[in-house]
């Protein structure tokens, strides 16, 4: 299986060098936050349709990261190589862009390419924890959508912020898409806790 692990924010790559944007981060910080939610999300639900994600959560190992995936995808190994294979053609096709720009000096695209060689392993892996990151969301709609989930509750930080919003966009797309809405709201015990209602 190919690696997971954390590289940093997004670089920006040009004749000029190469600096990182600024709340672009590496999906690498919310993956393990969305593999809580699927490692606990998946039961039989019965008469209760909603699911609340405990404040306090055992850690998730990068090991246990790999298992949780694979439970849920057969082919999930083939299908990252793929995906990662198609970024690789993305960046080869950057550098052909480079080599064809009409207004740059020779040296300008020499630096312009060195720097995305440079970067690339960085990148590539970013897209890895990226493809990961999209997978365990997709598995999570599934768990949703088998059971008809009405509603999600997690603590109120800005991981599980980002990941109900990555979840509400995949549930409002594709097939089978659903209306959704995300508050915050403070709970029976005084504490801030992230709401995501889904309209079965």
């Amino acid at each position: 299986m190919l690696p997971i692990k954390y590289v940093g924010p997004r670089p920006v790559i040009s004749q000029h060098g190469i600096t990182y944007k600024e709340g672009k981060e590496d999906k690498y910080i919310y993956l393990t936050t969305a593999l809580e939610i699927l490692r606990d999300i998946n039961f039989n639900y019965e008469d209760k349709k909603s699911y609340s994600h405990p404040i306090h959560t055992k850690p998730i190992t990068t090991k246990q990261m790999e298992i949780l995936l694979k439970d849920y995808e057969s082919q999930l190994e083939q299908h990252i190589l793929d995906e990662k294979n198609r970024y690789e053609q993305k960046i080869q096709q950057e550098i052909q862009d480079v080599q064809h720009h009409q207004y740059l000096s020779d040296t300008d695209k020499e630096v312009w390419i060195n720097n995305i060689k440079l970067m690339k392993d960085y990148r590539i892996q970013r897209a890895i924890n990226k493809i990961y990151y999209m997978h365990c969301i997709n598995d999570i709609k599934k768990v949703i959508l088998r059971e008809h989930l009405k509603e999600i509750d997690t603590p109120f930080n800005e991981k599980f912020w980002h990941v109900l919003q990555t979840l509400q966009g995949a549930l409002e797309s594709g097939k089978n898409s659903k209306d959704t809405k995300l508050i915050e709201k403070t709970d029976a015990n005084n504490n801030m806790i992230l709401k995501l209602y889904i309209n079965n």
